[in-house]
Protein backbone atom coordinates (compact mmCIF):
# COMPACT_ATOMS: atom_id res chain seq x y z
CA UNK A 1 0.00 0.00 0.00
CA UNK A 2 2.85 2.39 0.76
CA UNK A 3 4.11 2.07 -2.83
CA UNK A 4 0.64 2.91 -4.16
CA UNK A 5 0.43 5.92 -1.86
CA UNK A 6 3.86 7.19 -2.95
CA UNK A 7 2.72 6.81 -6.57
CA UNK A 8 -0.39 8.88 -5.86
CA UNK A 9 1.72 11.53 -4.11
CA UNK A 10 4.25 11.69 -6.94
CA UNK A 11 1.85 12.06 -9.84
CA UNK A 12 -0.59 14.41 -8.10
CA UNK A 13 2.37 16.48 -6.87
CA UNK A 14 3.68 16.84 -10.43
CA UNK A 15 0.20 17.59 -11.80
CA UNK A 16 -0.51 20.34 -9.29
CA UNK A 17 2.96 21.88 -9.56
CA UNK A 18 2.51 22.12 -13.35
CA UNK A 19 -0.42 24.48 -12.86
CA UNK A 20 1.60 26.75 -10.60
CA UNK A 21 0.57 25.53 -7.14
CA UNK A 22 2.95 24.12 -4.49
CA UNK A 23 3.39 20.30 -4.50
CA UNK A 24 1.93 20.19 -0.96
CA UNK A 25 -1.50 20.93 -2.48
CA UNK A 26 -0.96 17.94 -4.77
CA UNK A 27 -0.23 15.76 -1.75
CA UNK A 28 -3.50 16.86 -0.15
CA UNK A 29 -5.37 15.97 -3.35
CA UNK A 30 -3.51 12.66 -3.47
CA UNK A 31 -4.73 11.86 0.05
CA UNK A 32 -8.34 12.54 -0.94
CA UNK A 33 -7.99 10.55 -4.18
CA UNK A 34 -6.39 7.62 -2.36
CA UNK A 35 -9.17 7.66 0.24
CA UNK A 36 -11.88 8.03 -2.43
CA UNK A 37 -10.47 4.97 -4.22
CA UNK A 38 -11.24 2.96 -1.09
CA UNK A 39 -7.63 1.88 -0.52
CA UNK A 40 -6.36 0.96 2.91
CA UNK A 41 -4.36 3.57 4.84
CA UNK A 42 -0.76 2.31 5.18
CA UNK A 43 0.34 1.34 8.68
CA UNK A 44 2.61 3.93 10.22
CA UNK A 45 1.50 6.90 8.10
CA UNK A 46 0.26 8.73 11.21
CA UNK A 47 3.63 8.14 12.90
CA UNK A 48 5.50 9.51 9.88
CA UNK A 49 3.19 12.53 9.85
CA UNK A 50 3.78 13.22 13.55
CA UNK A 51 7.55 12.89 13.12
CA UNK A 52 7.43 15.39 10.26
CA UNK A 53 5.64 17.98 12.39
CA UNK A 54 8.05 17.39 15.30
CA UNK A 55 11.10 17.86 13.07
CA UNK A 56 9.48 20.96 11.58
CA UNK A 57 9.08 22.54 15.02
CA UNK A 58 12.66 21.59 15.92
CA UNK A 59 13.87 23.25 12.70
CA UNK A 60 11.85 26.38 13.51
CA UNK A 61 13.50 26.49 16.92
CA UNK A 62 16.96 26.31 15.32
CA UNK A 63 16.18 29.54 13.45
CA UNK A 64 14.31 31.31 16.24
CA UNK A 65 15.49 33.65 18.96
CA UNK A 66 13.53 34.10 22.18
CA UNK A 67 13.61 37.88 21.75
CA UNK A 68 11.56 37.43 18.55
CA UNK A 69 8.66 36.22 20.72
CA UNK A 70 8.85 39.05 23.25
CA UNK A 71 7.98 41.86 20.82
CA UNK A 72 4.64 43.63 21.16
CA UNK A 73 3.64 42.98 17.56
CA UNK A 74 4.04 39.21 18.06
CA UNK A 75 2.33 38.46 21.36
CA UNK A 76 -0.10 41.39 21.00
CA UNK A 77 -1.29 40.18 17.60
CA UNK A 78 -1.46 36.58 18.85
CA UNK A 79 -3.73 37.38 21.80
CA UNK A 80 -5.96 39.93 20.05
CA UNK A 81 -6.40 37.80 16.93
CA UNK A 82 -7.32 34.62 18.81
CA UNK A 83 -9.93 36.50 20.84
CA UNK A 84 -11.37 38.36 17.83
CA UNK A 85 -11.28 35.34 15.51
CA UNK A 86 -12.84 33.03 18.11
CA UNK A 87 -15.66 35.53 18.65
CA UNK A 88 -16.19 35.84 14.89
CA UNK A 89 -16.41 32.09 14.25
CA UNK A 90 -18.61 31.62 17.32
CA UNK A 91 -21.11 34.10 15.83
CA UNK A 92 -20.92 32.39 12.43
CA UNK A 93 -21.56 28.92 13.86
CA UNK A 94 -24.46 30.21 15.99
CA UNK A 95 -25.96 31.82 12.87
CA UNK A 96 -25.49 28.55 11.02
CA UNK A 97 -27.32 26.77 13.82
CA UNK A 98 -30.23 29.20 13.51
CA UNK A 99 -30.41 29.08 9.70
CA UNK A 100 -29.70 25.40 9.03
CA UNK A 101 -31.77 23.09 11.20
CA UNK A 102 -29.67 19.96 10.66
CA UNK A 103 -28.04 17.52 13.13
CA UNK A 104 -24.55 18.78 12.15
CA UNK A 105 -25.26 22.15 13.79
CA UNK A 106 -26.82 20.68 16.92
CA UNK A 107 -24.05 22.06 19.12
CA UNK A 108 -23.94 23.32 22.68
CA UNK A 109 -22.55 26.80 23.33
CA UNK A 110 -19.40 25.26 24.86
CA UNK A 111 -18.86 23.07 21.81
CA UNK A 112 -19.41 26.07 19.54
CA UNK A 113 -16.80 28.19 21.34
CA UNK A 114 -14.23 25.38 21.38
CA UNK A 115 -14.79 24.72 17.69
CA UNK A 116 -14.40 28.44 16.94
CA UNK A 117 -11.21 28.48 19.03
CA UNK A 118 -9.76 25.71 16.85
CA UNK A 119 -10.67 27.61 13.68
CA UNK A 120 -8.88 30.75 14.92
CA UNK A 121 -5.45 29.08 14.63
CA UNK A 122 -3.22 29.13 11.55
CA UNK A 123 -1.13 26.27 10.17
CA UNK A 124 2.50 26.16 11.25
CA UNK A 125 3.31 23.48 8.67
CA UNK A 126 1.82 25.41 5.75
CA UNK A 127 3.28 28.80 6.75
CA UNK A 128 6.82 27.49 7.26
CA UNK A 129 6.73 25.61 3.95
CA UNK A 130 5.65 28.78 2.13
CA UNK A 131 8.29 30.92 3.86
CA UNK A 132 11.05 28.38 3.16
CA UNK A 133 10.08 28.06 -0.50
CA UNK A 134 10.14 31.85 -0.90
CA UNK A 135 13.35 32.22 1.12
CA UNK A 136 11.56 34.56 3.54
CA UNK A 137 12.18 32.81 6.87
CA UNK A 138 14.53 35.66 7.82
CA UNK A 139 12.30 38.45 6.48
CA UNK A 140 10.72 40.77 9.04
CA UNK A 141 7.20 39.65 8.17
CA UNK A 142 8.36 36.02 8.21
CA UNK A 143 9.78 36.37 11.72
CA UNK A 144 6.54 37.94 12.93
CA UNK A 145 4.48 35.14 11.35
CA UNK A 146 6.66 32.46 12.95
CA UNK A 147 6.50 34.24 16.31
CA UNK A 148 2.69 34.34 16.16
CA UNK A 149 2.57 30.65 15.26
CA UNK A 150 4.83 29.76 18.19
CA UNK A 151 2.60 31.76 20.53
CA UNK A 152 -0.40 29.87 19.15
CA UNK A 153 1.41 26.58 19.85
CA UNK A 154 1.84 27.69 23.46
CA UNK A 155 -1.87 28.51 23.70
CA UNK A 156 -2.61 25.08 22.20
CA UNK A 157 -0.52 23.36 24.88
CA UNK A 158 -2.44 25.17 27.63
CA UNK A 159 -5.82 24.38 26.04
CA UNK A 160 -5.07 20.67 25.57
CA UNK A 161 -3.78 20.34 29.12
CA UNK A 162 -6.92 21.90 30.57
CA UNK A 163 -9.40 20.14 28.26
CA UNK A 164 -7.89 16.71 28.82
CA UNK A 165 -7.47 17.29 32.54
CA UNK A 166 -3.81 16.41 32.08
CA UNK A 167 -1.73 18.99 33.87
CA UNK A 168 2.08 19.05 33.91
CA UNK A 169 3.56 16.85 36.60
CA UNK A 170 5.79 18.16 39.35
CA UNK A 171 8.70 16.83 37.30
CA UNK A 172 7.87 19.36 34.57
CA UNK A 173 9.96 21.84 36.56
CA UNK A 174 12.99 19.79 35.49
CA UNK A 175 12.53 21.34 32.02
CA UNK A 176 14.18 24.49 33.36
CA UNK A 177 17.36 22.44 33.92
CA UNK A 178 17.88 22.55 30.16
CA UNK A 179 18.59 26.26 30.37
CA UNK A 180 21.19 25.97 33.14
CA UNK A 181 24.71 26.73 31.83
CA UNK A 182 26.18 23.27 32.71
CA UNK A 183 23.37 21.40 30.90
CA UNK A 184 23.44 23.74 27.92
CA UNK A 185 27.22 23.41 27.75
CA UNK A 186 26.90 19.60 27.79
CA UNK A 187 24.38 19.71 24.90
CA UNK A 188 26.71 21.96 22.89
CA UNK A 189 29.61 19.61 23.63
CA UNK A 190 27.66 16.64 22.28
CA UNK A 191 26.90 18.55 19.07
CA UNK A 192 30.59 19.43 18.71
CA UNK A 193 31.51 15.75 19.05
CA UNK A 194 28.99 14.79 16.35
CA UNK A 195 31.19 16.24 13.59
CA UNK A 196 29.64 17.09 10.22
CA UNK A 197 28.62 13.73 8.75
CA UNK A 198 25.82 11.27 9.38
CA UNK A 199 26.42 11.47 13.14
CA UNK A 200 25.28 15.11 13.03
CA UNK A 201 22.02 14.00 11.41
CA UNK A 202 21.51 11.41 14.14
CA UNK A 203 22.28 14.01 16.81
CA UNK A 204 19.54 16.23 15.35
CA UNK A 205 17.04 13.37 15.45
CA UNK A 206 18.07 12.61 19.05
CA UNK A 207 17.63 16.18 20.28
CA UNK A 208 14.34 16.65 18.41
CA UNK A 209 12.71 13.30 19.19
CA UNK A 210 14.50 12.05 22.29
CA UNK A 211 15.74 14.95 24.39
CA UNK A 212 12.93 17.16 23.12
CA UNK A 213 9.69 15.31 22.37
CA UNK A 214 10.01 12.28 24.68
CA UNK A 215 11.43 14.20 27.63
CA UNK A 216 8.60 16.75 27.59
CA UNK A 217 5.99 14.05 27.02
CA UNK A 218 7.30 12.08 30.02
CA UNK A 219 6.59 15.04 32.33
CA UNK A 220 3.08 15.55 30.86
CA UNK A 221 3.98 18.40 28.53
CA UNK A 222 3.30 18.53 24.79
CA UNK A 223 6.11 16.69 23.03
CA UNK A 224 6.15 19.02 20.03
CA UNK A 225 6.75 21.95 22.37
CA UNK A 226 9.81 20.10 23.66
CA UNK A 227 11.21 19.79 20.12
CA UNK A 228 10.65 23.52 19.59
CA UNK A 229 12.34 24.50 22.86
CA UNK A 230 15.34 22.21 22.22
CA UNK A 231 15.69 23.84 18.83
CA UNK A 232 15.67 27.33 20.40
CA UNK A 233 18.23 26.17 22.97
CA UNK A 234 20.57 24.97 20.21
CA UNK A 235 19.93 27.96 17.90
CA UNK A 236 22.95 29.89 19.25
CA UNK A 237 25.34 27.02 18.49
CA UNK A 238 27.64 27.57 15.51
CA UNK A 239 26.34 24.35 13.93
CA UNK A 240 22.65 25.24 14.18
CA UNK A 241 22.34 26.13 10.47
CA UNK A 242 24.27 23.04 9.40
CA UNK A 243 22.10 20.93 11.69
CA UNK A 244 18.92 22.37 10.14
CA UNK A 245 20.20 21.60 6.64
CA UNK A 246 21.18 18.06 7.61
CA UNK A 247 17.61 17.35 8.74
CA UNK A 248 16.00 18.98 5.69
CA UNK A 249 15.48 15.77 3.66
CA UNK A 250 14.02 13.88 6.64
CA UNK A 251 11.67 16.75 7.44
CA UNK A 252 10.52 17.23 3.86
CA UNK A 253 9.85 13.52 3.33
CA UNK A 254 7.91 13.09 6.56
CA UNK A 255 5.85 16.23 5.95
CA UNK A 256 4.61 14.60 2.75
CA UNK A 257 3.06 12.05 5.11
CA UNK A 258 1.40 14.87 7.02
CA UNK A 259 -0.27 16.38 3.95
CA UNK A 260 -1.34 12.94 2.72
CA UNK A 261 -2.86 12.06 6.10
CA UNK A 262 -4.88 15.31 6.21
CA UNK A 263 -6.64 14.19 3.05
CA UNK A 264 -7.47 10.77 4.49
CA UNK A 265 -9.77 11.70 7.35
CA UNK A 266 -12.83 10.08 5.79
CA UNK A 267 -15.36 10.25 2.95
CA UNK A 268 -17.60 13.31 3.29
CA UNK A 269 -21.22 13.81 2.22
CA UNK A 270 -22.54 16.89 0.42
CA UNK A 271 -23.47 18.77 3.62
CA UNK A 272 -19.99 18.27 5.06
CA UNK A 273 -18.32 19.53 1.87
CA UNK A 274 -20.62 22.57 1.64
CA UNK A 275 -19.98 23.43 5.31
CA UNK A 276 -16.23 23.18 4.73
CA UNK A 277 -16.46 25.41 1.65
CA UNK A 278 -18.51 27.91 3.67
CA UNK A 279 -15.76 28.09 6.30
CA UNK A 280 -13.08 28.56 3.64
CA UNK A 281 -15.09 31.42 2.11
CA UNK A 282 -14.77 33.17 5.48
CA UNK A 283 -10.96 33.09 5.38
CA UNK A 284 -10.65 36.59 3.87
CA UNK A 285 -12.14 37.99 7.10
CA UNK A 286 -9.73 35.98 9.26
CA UNK A 287 -6.87 37.15 7.01
CA UNK A 288 -8.03 40.77 7.15
CA UNK A 289 -8.04 40.60 10.96
CA UNK A 290 -4.35 39.66 10.90
CA UNK A 291 -3.67 42.54 8.52
CA UNK A 292 -5.58 45.10 10.55
CA UNK A 293 -4.14 44.09 13.95
CA UNK A 294 -0.49 44.02 12.85
CA UNK A 295 -0.87 47.37 11.09
CA UNK A 296 -1.94 48.86 14.46
CA UNK A 297 1.54 48.03 15.77
CA UNK A 298 3.17 50.31 13.20
CA UNK A 299 4.03 47.76 10.54
CA UNK A 300 4.04 48.87 6.92
CA UNK A 301 1.00 47.85 4.91
CA UNK A 302 3.13 45.46 2.83
CA UNK A 303 4.55 43.75 5.91
CA UNK A 304 1.08 43.42 7.45
CA UNK A 305 -0.38 42.06 4.21
CA UNK A 306 2.38 39.49 3.63
CA UNK A 307 2.10 38.37 7.25
CA UNK A 308 -1.69 38.06 6.92
CA UNK A 309 -1.51 36.09 3.66
CA UNK A 310 1.00 33.68 5.23
CA UNK A 311 -1.33 33.09 8.18
CA UNK A 312 -4.61 33.17 6.23
CA UNK A 313 -5.49 29.48 6.54
CA UNK A 314 -6.86 26.93 8.96
CA UNK A 315 -4.60 24.89 11.22
CA UNK A 316 -3.98 21.23 11.85
CA UNK A 317 -4.71 22.19 15.47
CA UNK A 318 -8.37 22.39 14.42
CA UNK A 319 -8.17 18.67 13.66
CA UNK A 320 -6.83 18.01 17.15
CA UNK A 321 -9.67 20.04 18.70
CA UNK A 322 -12.27 18.23 16.58
CA UNK A 323 -10.79 14.81 17.45
CA UNK A 324 -10.84 15.77 21.14
CA UNK A 325 -14.47 16.86 20.81
CA UNK A 326 -15.43 13.55 19.18
CA UNK A 327 -13.61 11.60 21.91
CA UNK A 328 -15.31 13.54 24.71
CA UNK A 329 -18.71 13.37 22.99
CA UNK A 330 -19.53 17.05 22.46
CA UNK A 331 -18.83 16.95 18.69
CA UNK A 332 -20.06 14.50 16.04
CA UNK A 333 -17.52 12.69 13.84
CA UNK A 334 -18.85 14.72 10.89
CA UNK A 335 -17.16 17.82 12.31
CA UNK A 336 -13.80 16.05 12.13
CA UNK A 337 -14.38 15.62 8.40
CA UNK A 338 -15.55 19.24 8.06
CA UNK A 339 -12.36 20.54 9.70
CA UNK A 340 -10.13 18.15 7.69
CA UNK A 341 -11.62 19.34 4.40
CA UNK A 342 -11.54 22.99 5.53
CA UNK A 343 -7.83 22.70 6.38
CA UNK A 344 -7.09 21.07 3.02
CA UNK A 345 -9.14 23.57 1.02
CA UNK A 346 -7.63 26.49 2.95
CA UNK A 347 -4.12 25.42 1.89
CA UNK A 348 -5.21 25.15 -1.73
CA UNK A 349 -7.02 28.51 -1.59
CA UNK A 350 -4.15 30.34 0.12
CA UNK A 351 -1.35 29.05 -2.14
CA UNK A 352 -2.08 31.28 -5.19
CA UNK A 353 -2.24 34.36 -2.95
CA UNK A 354 1.10 33.46 -1.34
CA UNK A 355 2.70 33.17 -4.77
CA UNK A 356 1.13 36.44 -5.96
CA UNK A 357 1.46 38.41 -2.72
CA UNK A 358 3.55 41.19 -4.25
CA UNK A 359 1.16 41.61 -7.18
CA UNK A 360 -1.78 41.72 -4.76
CA UNK A 361 -0.03 44.39 -2.74
CA UNK A 362 0.88 46.54 -5.74
CA UNK A 363 -2.53 46.26 -7.42
CA UNK A 364 -4.45 47.44 -4.33
CA UNK A 365 -1.67 49.49 -2.71
CA UNK A 366 -3.86 52.57 -2.21
CA UNK A 367 -6.32 50.47 -0.18
CA UNK A 368 -3.68 48.77 2.00
CA UNK A 369 -1.93 52.08 2.67
CA UNK A 370 -5.08 53.49 4.26
CA UNK A 371 -4.36 51.29 7.29
CA UNK A 372 -0.66 52.18 7.53
CA UNK A 373 0.23 54.41 10.48
CA UNK A 374 2.35 57.51 9.98
CA UNK A 375 4.85 56.46 12.63
CA UNK A 376 6.31 53.15 11.45
CA UNK A 377 7.97 50.39 13.42
CA UNK A 378 11.75 51.13 13.56
CA UNK A 379 12.59 47.77 11.97
CA UNK A 380 10.11 48.27 9.14
CA UNK A 381 11.24 51.62 7.76
CA UNK A 382 12.59 51.85 4.20
CA UNK A 383 16.36 52.46 4.22
CA UNK A 384 18.26 55.09 2.24
CA UNK A 385 21.06 53.63 0.08
CA UNK A 386 22.90 56.96 0.17
CA UNK A 387 25.74 57.47 -2.34
CA UNK A 388 26.32 53.79 -3.03
CA UNK A 389 26.59 52.83 -6.71
CA UNK A 390 27.04 49.09 -6.14
CA UNK A 391 24.51 47.10 -4.14
CA UNK A 392 25.23 43.53 -3.08
CA UNK A 393 22.02 41.72 -2.18
CA UNK A 394 22.65 38.89 0.25
CA UNK A 395 25.70 39.10 2.48
CA UNK A 396 26.48 35.44 2.95
CA UNK A 397 29.85 33.91 2.04
CA UNK A 398 29.46 34.77 -1.66
CA UNK A 399 28.18 38.28 -0.97
CA UNK A 400 30.89 39.16 1.56
CA UNK A 401 33.58 37.81 -0.78
CA UNK A 402 32.29 40.02 -3.59
CA UNK A 403 32.03 42.99 -1.20
CA UNK A 404 35.74 42.80 -0.26
CA UNK A 405 36.87 42.85 -3.89
CA UNK A 406 34.49 45.60 -5.00
CA UNK A 407 35.10 47.78 -1.94
CA UNK A 408 38.84 47.69 -2.70
CA UNK A 409 38.11 48.87 -6.27
CA UNK A 410 35.32 51.36 -5.43
CA UNK A 411 35.89 52.62 -1.86
CA UNK A 412 32.80 53.97 -0.09
CA UNK A 413 30.58 53.11 -3.07
CA UNK A 414 29.55 49.57 -2.07
CA UNK A 415 26.55 48.78 0.14
CA UNK A 416 25.57 45.31 1.30
CA UNK A 417 21.87 44.53 1.72
CA UNK A 418 21.06 41.75 4.19
CA UNK A 419 17.68 40.34 5.20
CA UNK A 420 18.78 39.06 8.60
CA UNK A 421 19.35 41.89 11.10
CA UNK A 422 21.64 39.78 13.31
CA UNK A 423 23.85 38.90 10.36
CA UNK A 424 23.93 42.57 9.35
CA UNK A 425 24.94 43.62 12.86
CA UNK A 426 27.70 41.01 12.91
CA UNK A 427 29.08 42.29 9.60
CA UNK A 428 28.93 45.94 10.72
CA UNK A 429 31.08 45.02 13.72
CA UNK A 430 33.65 43.74 11.22
CA UNK A 431 33.65 47.02 9.28
CA UNK A 432 31.25 46.20 6.45
CA UNK A 433 28.79 48.81 5.20
CA UNK A 434 25.56 46.81 5.51
CA UNK A 435 21.88 47.72 5.85
CA UNK A 436 18.84 45.54 6.55
CA UNK A 437 16.20 45.39 3.81
CA UNK A 438 14.02 42.97 1.88
CA UNK A 439 15.24 42.83 -1.73
CA UNK A 440 11.91 41.40 -2.92
CA UNK A 441 10.15 44.53 -1.66
CA UNK A 442 9.06 46.89 -4.46
CA UNK A 443 8.79 49.76 -1.96
CA UNK A 444 12.52 49.38 -1.24
CA UNK A 445 13.51 49.53 -4.92
CA UNK A 446 11.23 52.50 -5.54
CA UNK A 447 13.26 54.38 -2.93
CA UNK A 448 16.63 53.48 -4.49
CA UNK A 449 18.00 56.34 -6.59
CA UNK A 450 21.36 55.55 -8.17
CA UNK A 451 22.85 58.47 -10.07
CA UNK A 452 25.59 57.11 -12.37
CA UNK A 453 24.16 54.66 -14.93
CA UNK A 454 27.58 53.66 -16.28
CA UNK A 455 28.88 52.72 -12.83
CA UNK A 456 25.77 51.34 -11.17
CA UNK A 457 25.52 47.61 -10.52
CA UNK A 458 23.39 45.27 -8.44
CA UNK A 459 24.72 41.84 -7.47
CA UNK A 460 22.06 39.30 -6.50
CA UNK A 461 23.90 36.91 -4.18
CA UNK A 462 21.07 35.41 -2.13
CA UNK A 463 21.31 31.62 -1.61
CA UNK A 464 17.66 31.06 -2.58
CA UNK A 465 17.28 31.18 -6.37
CA UNK A 466 13.64 32.28 -6.31
CA UNK A 467 14.54 35.16 -4.01
CA UNK A 468 17.02 36.36 -6.64
CA UNK A 469 14.37 35.99 -9.34
CA UNK A 470 11.77 37.90 -7.28
CA UNK A 471 14.31 40.65 -6.55
CA UNK A 472 15.20 40.93 -10.25
CA UNK A 473 11.51 41.28 -11.09
CA UNK A 474 11.10 44.03 -8.50
CA UNK A 475 14.20 45.89 -9.80
CA UNK A 476 12.89 45.83 -13.37
CA UNK A 477 9.41 46.86 -12.22
CA UNK A 478 10.86 49.88 -10.38
CA UNK A 479 12.50 51.13 -13.60
CA UNK A 480 16.07 51.21 -12.26
CA UNK A 481 18.50 51.53 -15.17
CA UNK A 482 21.53 49.58 -14.01
CA UNK A 483 23.49 46.40 -14.63
CA UNK A 484 22.36 43.27 -12.76
CA UNK A 485 24.39 40.12 -12.13
CA UNK A 486 23.14 37.10 -10.18
CA UNK A 487 24.55 33.86 -8.83
CA UNK A 488 23.22 30.46 -9.90
CA UNK A 489 23.93 26.86 -8.95
CA UNK A 490 22.21 24.81 -11.65
CA UNK A 491 21.63 25.01 -15.41
CA UNK A 492 17.91 25.55 -14.87
CA UNK A 493 18.68 28.59 -12.70
CA UNK A 494 21.06 29.99 -15.33
CA UNK A 495 18.29 29.54 -17.90
CA UNK A 496 15.74 31.38 -15.71
CA UNK A 497 18.08 34.35 -15.32
CA UNK A 498 19.08 34.35 -19.01
CA UNK A 499 15.41 34.50 -19.99
CA UNK A 500 15.17 37.65 -17.86
CA UNK A 501 18.19 39.15 -19.58
CA UNK A 502 20.39 38.82 -16.49
CA UNK A 503 23.96 37.43 -16.75
CA UNK A 504 24.74 34.86 -14.06
CA UNK A 505 27.72 33.42 -12.26
CA UNK A 506 27.43 29.62 -11.99
CA UNK A 507 28.97 28.84 -8.60
CA UNK A 508 29.63 25.16 -9.20
CA UNK A 509 31.06 25.59 -12.71
CA UNK A 510 33.23 28.56 -11.72
CA UNK A 511 34.46 26.73 -8.62
CA UNK A 512 35.49 23.78 -10.78
CA UNK A 513 37.28 26.01 -13.27
CA UNK A 514 38.98 27.89 -10.44
CA UNK A 515 40.15 24.63 -8.89
CA UNK A 516 41.57 23.51 -12.23
CA UNK A 517 43.48 26.80 -12.65
CA UNK A 518 44.87 26.46 -9.13
CA UNK A 519 45.95 22.88 -9.89
CA UNK A 520 47.76 24.05 -13.06
CA UNK A 521 49.54 26.75 -11.06
CA UNK A 522 50.76 24.10 -8.61
CA UNK A 523 51.99 21.86 -11.43
CA UNK A 524 53.75 24.71 -13.18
Amino acid sequence: MIITLVTFAFFFGILISRIGLPPMVGFLVAGFAYNFAGLEVPTGLKTISDLGVTLLLFSIGLKLKLKDLSTLEVWGTSVIHILASTLFFTIIIVLGKLIFVVPLFDLSLTATIILAFGLSFSSTVYAVKVLEDKGDMGAFYGKIAIGILVMQDIFAVIFLAVSEGKYPSIYALSVFLLFLPPVKKAIYKLIDQAGHGELLVVSGLFFALGAGYEFFYSVDLKGDLGALILGILISNHTKSKVLAKSLLSFKELMLVGFFLSVGMQGLPNLLIVLTAIGLVLLLPIKTWLYFFITSRFGLRSRTSLFNAITLGNFSEFGLIVAALGVTQGFLSVEWLLVIAISVSFSFAAASPFSLKAEQTYQKFKSYWDKYQKEKLHPKDEIIDTGKATILIIGMGRVGTGAYKILEAERPKKVLGIELNDERASELRDKGFNVEVADATDTDFWNMVHLSKPDEEMILLAMPNHMSNVYAAERIKASGLNCKIVAIAKHKSEVKDLTNMGIPSFNLYREAGEGLAREALNVIN
